[in-house]
């Protein structure tokens, strides 16, 4: 009988390579920074259209009613100051809320801003207790910095390795991406931040099934404020010199490769360095999951085609949706929609609403909208199937389309010529077109939580790229806080 060796291995490679990007790397794309700064604004308004929603703000605050914390991190459209801990659960519950800022698309999915709950919410303890001291707090430079390197760690993991495939959230990658740059900026040492990355990997991982029928429900909704928050503990215990599992990742039997991902290691296809942050998807137009926003476009062009040739939905026979692999096996759902957050994951729901109102909004997934029985009679006419070409075309680094194609047949058995959106208007190659419908998104948003003064006080701040970046940090973070009067 063979013994096991006992002999402490070096740390996992993955590891290693993690925390000397986060350390080391030196962000020198404009490019990257500045997609950076409209992450920033497009995520926090995100965060303040979620204030609407009574579901969102009952998770919101400290766990114990009453708790103050001295130099606390601040959460945006609230008056709640708390540890940062809490702070990351509570912005990263607000931020994806909606389902309605950033996506990466790969052989993993997932919202790289998601991470955006734990970098402000350390960001901003650090800087409080800074002045508290008498010393300078981080500027928003620091916080576009992390965020780059929270969409690389999150993408550049997700663009070969596929979490879903073996039941696995992709919210495992934003607590790996959070914690390393957590680390960074509570100023780990490497091997500290080695540790706390094999903390999160030893950690039982999120199963995506409350994204799935017929579990689909809210935790999707703040799953990544349940990372964000675990990572800056985990990054915190770190910091006392709190012990790591080198192999975490390689252990045989035991480790997570063995465990949770089929005995497979990660592939990668490329190194750390911003190219996530540069292609990055926006969600402006509408709040749908990612793989249905070019077919809720065709769906807003097939509206007003109905309309320019007198006919009606009632006169529609059936739709045929070409469309992705991806997108039919996530989104594809025949059978009842139990809730917001079922019907936000429906590609046949998606499509219907545009077609009978010509537009989705967030309010369209209530059950107040949900409840028209014209919804369910054009779901029940839409089949979906896959274009081989559109799947290849997703997956092609060059390319990264997400294409719906969308064909009306009428009851006389005469059809609208099928529309064809390859790209959504958040994608890389419709930056120009995308980035005012950004800012004007953003505006919006802001208007449903400040008053006019404070309004123009954020958007002075926030707005101009070399002003919003030296920004310190609990500056920015009291002019979003809510003690003001609100309208």
């Amino acid at each position: 009988m063979s013994h096991i060796s006992n002999d402490r291995p070096q740390p996992d490679q993955v590891l290693v390579d993690i925390a000397h990007y986060v350390l080391t790397y030196e962000i020198k794309s404009d490019l990257a920074l500045k997609t950076a700064h409209y992450c920033f604004l497009d995520t926090i308004g995100c965060g303040l259209e979620a204030l609407s929603y009574p579901a969102c703000t009952k998770l919101l605050g400290p766990i114990i009613p009453g708790t103050i914390v001295p130099n606390g991190a601040k959460v945006p459209g609230t008056s709640y100051q708390l540890d940062p801990v809490q702070a990351a659960f509570n912005i990263g519950a607000l931020v994806r809320w909606l389902d309605f800022n950033d996506t990466w698309l790969a052989a993993e999915w997932g919202h790289p801003s998601d991470n955006l709950g734990a970098i402000l919410a350390v960001s901003d303890w650090i800087s409080r207790t800074a002045v508290a001291a008498g010393k300078a707090p981080l500027k928003m430079h620091a916080v576009l910095e992390a965020m780059v390197m929270a969409h690389e760690i999150q993408g550049v993991l997700a663009l070969e390795n596929s979490f879903n495939k073996v039941g696995l959230d992709h919210v495992l990658l934003v607590k790996v991406a959070s914690t390393a740059v957590a680390g960074r900026l509570l100023g780990l040492t490497q091997d500290e931040i080695i540790n706390a990355l094999s903390l999160a990997f030893v950690d039982g991982q999120s199963l995506r099934t409350y994204r799935h029928a017929p579990n689909t429900g809210s935790r999707k909704s703040w799953a990544a404020g349940d990372a964000t928050s675990r990572a800056v503990r985990l990054a915190l215990i770190a910091q006392t010199g709190e012990m790591g599992y080198p192999s975490v990742l390689s252990a045989p039997i035991w480790g997570f490769y063995n465990v949770s991902f089929k005995g497979k290691p990660f592939q990668f296809q490329r190194a750390y360095a911003s190219y996530v942050m540069e292609n990055i998807l926006f969600k402006i137009s509408f709040p749908a999951e990612f793989h249905a926003q070019t077919a809720v476009e065709a769906a807003m062009t097939i509206h007003q085609q109905l309309k320019e040739n007198g006919k009606t939905i009632d006169d529609i026979k059936a739709i045929t949706v070409r469309t992705h692999e991806a997108a039919i096996r996530i989104i594809d759902k025949k059978g009842p929609l139990h809730n917001p957050a079922d019907r936000d994951h429906a590609m046949q729901y998606m499509i219907a609403i545009p077609l009978i109102f010509g537009r989705l909004t967030a309010s369209d997934y209530e059950d107040a909208i949900a409840s028209d029985a014209r919804i369910d009679l054009l779901r029940d006419k839409m089949t979906c199937v896959e274009d081989p070409q559109f799947t290849a075309d997703y997956h092609n680094p060059e390319k990264r389309a997400i294409s719906n194609a969308l064909t009306v047949t009428f009851q006389d058995g005469s059809t609208l010529p099928e529309v064809v959106v390859e790209y959504p208007i958040g994608h890389r190659r419709r930056r120009d077109e995308g980035i005012p419908k950004l800012i004007a998104k953003y505006k919006v948003n802001l208007n449903r939580v400040y008053a006019g003064k404070q309004q123009t006080q954020l958007l002075d701040k926030t707005l101009e790229y070399e002003i919003f970046r030296n920004l310190a940090v609990n500056e920015l973070t009291d002019l979003l806080a809510i003690p003001y009067p609100v309208r």
